[in-house]
């Protein structure tokens, strides 16, 4: 379907600009978001009519653009992070944690402009992050990263020392055999008492015979 857009559509065009889309595309989300019109004489004429507005619409979007490059440009974000031996990371450094630290100083960007390595920055030292802005427009923010010098905490089990390990076992062993001696003291108790028993048993018989 050809369509003239009304708005400014990422991945698309701007405002002013004749696309050809998909069908389900234009009806599904453009056409009913009111971002584009179909392509009909009657909408040429007014985009015609428009021509003046939607130029003075876009220089100003040029000049915001300009604007925020130098006021990013002159920033420099610095940032302490967890890190070993080698400078290497125990985090990253996010895009969204750009995001946060122009939007503290007044600099509004959508976090898919930002471009960073995947997984974002890893090292420390000092790097050089490119922001995209309107019309091709791109700024270089400056990030330095140094190590904070804390490790993230990492709890480990016990290690118990050979020697408590071994009086452990032997104490575990000599329970064992005091139980066994109880045991078997009780078995030779119980056997003397049955003997006594019938001792006394047969004595009565004799007496009373």
């Amino acid at each position: 379907m050809k369509i003239i857009l009304y708005k400014d559509v990422p991945n698309l065009g701007e405002e002013g600009d004749v696309k050809v889309v998909a069908d389900g595309y234009a009806r599904n989300f453009l056409l009913p978001q009111k971002f584009a019109v179909r392509y009909t004489k009657a909408t040429e004429m007014e985009l015609a009519q428009k021509q003046k507005s939607i130029a003075r619409r876009k220089e100003e979007k040029s000049k915001a653009a300009s604007d925020t490059k130098t006021r990013i440009e002159a920033l420099t974000m610095e940032v302490a992070v967890a890190a070993g031996e080698k400078g290497r990371l125990f985090g990253s450094v996010t895009s969204s944690a750009i995001v946060d630290y122009l939007a503290s100083q007044g600099v509004e960007v959508e976090r898919k402009k930002v471009e960073l390595p995947e997984g974002g920055i890893k090292m420390v030292g000092d790097h050089s992050v490119k922001i995209k802005l309107y019309g091709g427009e791109e700024a270089l923010l400056k990030v330095t990263v140094s190590a904070s010098g804390e490790k993230p905490e990492v709890i480990e089990a016990p290690k118990t020392p050979k020697a408590v390990v071994e009086a452990e076992t032997a104490a575990e062993a000599d329970d064992a055999e005091a139980e066994t001696e109880a045991e078997d003291d009780a078995g030779e108790s119980a056997e003397s008492d049955s003997i006594e028993d019938n001792t006394e048993e047969e004595a009565e018989t004799e007496i009373e015979e």
